[in-house]
C-alpha cells in the first residue's frame, strides 16, 4: 500500500479529533475530486511498518478519538488487503477508538467485505460536483452517506450515523 499523508489532529473528516490516513489509488475518477493528486496507485510514497507505528502513537493520545481511511479509496484493488490487515491492528491495540472509512464504492457492493467488520462509520458514494453541498456533514455532495456499520450490520439495511 502506498500513501500521501497522514493528518494529525483533523476535525473535518469525521467526529471528534482524529488521525487521518490518506492512502493513494483510486480508480473512480470523480469530476471535482478534492483529492485528485492521490489517484494514482503508483504516487505517494511506500506505507512502512515505521508509519503504522506513527499511526499508533497517534491513536495513543486520550484526546484522540479515532482514525479515518480517506484517500485515494482505501478500498482501491491495491490497498484493500492491507487495509484491511491495518483496521484490524487498531481494532484490536485500540478497541476503543472509531475506525472510519471513506469511499467512493456503495455500500451495497462493499458490504461483505473483511474489512467492514472492523468499521464503525462508512462514507460511501462517489462525489458528484452537481450535489455537492459544502454544509453537509462529513461528506461532499448530498448523494453520499455516512453510515452506521453497527446498526446498520444489526438491522439489515443502511442506518445513517447521526
Amino acid at each position: 500500500m502506498r500513501y500521501h499523508n497522514i493528518t494529525k489532529d483533523d476535525m473535518l473528516n469525521g467526529d471528534g479529533l482524529r488521525v487521518v490516513l490518506w492512502v493513494a489509488g483510486c480508480s473512480h475518477g470523480c469530476k471535482g475530486c478534492q483529492n485528485p493528486i492521490t489517484w494514482d496507485p503508483n504516487g505517494g510514497i511506500p506505507f512502512e511498518e515505521k508509519d503504522k507505528e506513527e499511526v499508533f502513537e497517534e491513536l495513543k493520545k486520550d484526546y484522540i478519538n479515532g482514525i479515518t481511511f480517506s484517500g485515494g479509496d482505501p478500498l482501491f484493488e491495491w490497498n484493500e488487503e492491507d487495509m484491511t490487515k491495518l483496521a484490524g491492528e487498531i481494532r484490536e491495540k485500540f478497541p476503543d477508538k472509531t475506525i472510519w472509512l471513506y469511499t467512493g464504492y456503495l455500500w451495497e457492493d462493499i458490504c461483505d467485505k473483511d474489512i467492514i467488520k472492523y468499521l464503525d462509520v462508512v462514507v460511501d458514494g462517489e462525489f458528484v460536483i452537481s450535489l455537492k453541498n459544502t454544509s453537509l456533514k462529513w461528506k461532499g455532495s448530498s448523494n453520499q452517506r455516512v453510515i452506521d456499520v453497527k446498526k446498520t450490520r444489526e438491522i439489515g439495511k443502511v442506518v445513517l450515523y447521526a
